[in-house]
Order: structure tokens, then sequence, then C-alpha cells
């Protein structure tokens, strides 16, 4: 038998692009790195002002006074917090007055910037084109423009240091019917049709079908009005006159104007303040970016 000839052995080098690529790949994760460490550094500035406010909260007037810039305290304590429950009857007055107004902002604004963009998207009436452009118009104008003739017409109406008038501008949003407008477009309109076709009415129909499979919707809507009504300052400051009418914010400047020496209790009054919103936050963060890209822009 003849001997087979052995085949010599070739290595195979990298091709030239290999290392290229390796070339190109290390600009582009120094650069990665450059934007995680100026994000991280921002995420640090932003935070620690909130650190500091808890960290004051917790202090003894005597430690706020001597070391205003630690952000752990020597000896923790809830005084401050104490002292505005013990001492500040109108802080838990306000507070009920906040939730009141929040809860009903949150309630009844789902449900009528969920039928406006609904209307709009679905049902055919005169005008439909040009209450869209309204609506689209009114984005475009700022709400401090508005203060001054809300205030004159709730004045004439009577709403004045009531709960009404706290309430009754902020039940319609121009932002939100046009962000559900956007969602019912994209809504299958062959689920509406099952349903006429079951016997069901228009109202029927979009209570029924359409708001329960638009729960991220609303629970993105109901997360920014949520915090815009809770943080809500001009408004209460123009129409309560009365401090038993204020709400938290507008509460919490007269308050400081009374203890504005008195960081720590300023502070733990601020926490407080805060508190309802973080939790929510913490609890709903995702719908927050669902919100931002709700609907598209499809026409």
């Amino acid at each position: 038998m003849k001997e087979t000839a052995q085949m010599p052995i070739r290595t195979v080098k990298n091709p030239p692009s290999a290392g290229r690529k390796e070339r190109s790949g290390s600009p582009a994760r120094l650069w990665w790195g450059l934007l995680y460490a100026v994000l991280i550094l921002y995420a640090v500035i932003t935070f620690l002002p909130f650190v500091w406010a808890v960290s004051t909260s917790l202090k003894t007037l005597q430690e706020v006074s001597h070391r205003p810039t630690a952000l752990i305290p020597d000896q923790p304590t809830l005084e401050a917090y104490r002292l505005i429950f013990s001492r500040t009857d109108l802080f838990l007055r306000w507070f009920f007055n906040s939730a009141v107004v929040t809860a009903t902002v949150v309630i009844l604004g789902l449900l009528f910037n969920s039928m406006a963009g609904y209307a709009l998207a679905r049902i055919p009436f005169f005008g439909q084109r040009f209450w869209f452009w309204f609506v689209l118009a009114s984005l475009m104008v700022p709400g401090q423009v508005l203060i001054v003739p809300k205030y004159l017409i709730i004045r004439d109406l009577g709403g004045v240091n009531t709960y009404w008038g706290l309430f009754l501008p902020s039940l319609v949003n121009a932002t939100w019917v046009f962000m559900m407008r956007q969602f019912f477009l994209n809504f299958p309109r062959e689920l509406e049709e099952a349903a006429e076709l079951d016997g069901l009415n228009r109202l029927q129909t979009f209570f029924r079908i359409v708001l329960p499979l638009a729960k991220p919707a609303l629970a993105a809507q109901a997360m920014f009005l949520f915090i815009g009504s809770w943080n809500e300052f001009m408004w209460p400051l123009v129409i309560a006159t009365e401090q038993t009418m204020y709400t938290l914010p507008v509460g919490l400047t007269a308050f400081r104007s009374e203890y504005y020496t008195f960081w720590n209790v300023v502070m733990a009054a601020s926490m407080l303040f805060t508190l309802p919103s973080l939790i929510l936050f913490i609890s709903f963060r995702r719908y927050f970016m669902e919100g931002i890209t709700l609907g598209g822009l499809k026409e």
C-alpha cells in the first residue's frame, strides 16, 4: 500500500477584519464607559439633596445648627415628626385636603379624559376635526396665562375656599385627552364590532370592552394625574384664602414661614409630603415610560 501523503497543515490566521473590529470596539467601549460615568455622577448629584433632607429631618435642632451639611446624624431622632403632629393641627387638615382633591382629580380625570379621547378617535360628529385641533392648540397655551380667567370664573360661581373650586379646573387635561385619542386610534375595531353584534350600544362597549383593555394607558394617566395634582401649588394658592382649605404644598409654605429656623421640622414636613408620591413612583415606575410613548402619532 502506498503511504498516504500527508497534507501540510496550515494555520488559519484571523481575518483582517477581526483586528479592525477589535480596534473599533475599544473606542466604543470607552465612550460607553464615559457615558455611564457621567450618568452615575448625575444620579448621585441629583440624589444628594434628597438624602440631605432625610438626614436633616432626623437631626436635632442643635445638630442642624452645628453640622448642617452632615449626611449622617449623630443621634437620629423622630422629634421633628412628633412636633409636626403634636403642635401643628392644620397639617392633618392640609393632608386631608390634598388627598380629597387628588383622589377626585384622578378618578374623574380618568373618566372624562378617556371619554373625550374615545369620542375624538371613534365617534364621528360635526366639527370633530376642529375640536381635535382645538385640543392641540390648547396644549400650546401656558397654564399661567389661564390662572386669572379661571379664578374669575370660579369666583363668580362661588367656588373660592371650596373643594370643588380646587379640583374643578383640573378634571379635564388636554394632554391626556390627546394621548387617549392616540391610544384609541390603535385600538382594534374588531372588538368593538363584535360587541355591537352582541347587542351592546356605544356606551356599554366603552365601559365593558374598551376601558378594561386600556388598563396600561389608564395606569400611566393615573400616575401623572396623581403627581400633578398632589404637587400643584399655584392654583390652590390662588383659590384658597383660608388656612383650613390649604393643600399640602401651600400649607408647607406657611409652615416654613412659621418655623423658618427649625430646618429639621421643615424637612420632616417635606418628607411626609413626598412619601405618597415616592411610594407610587416606586410601585408603578414602569408606567411612566409607557405614558411618554403612549399611542404614537397615528393619524
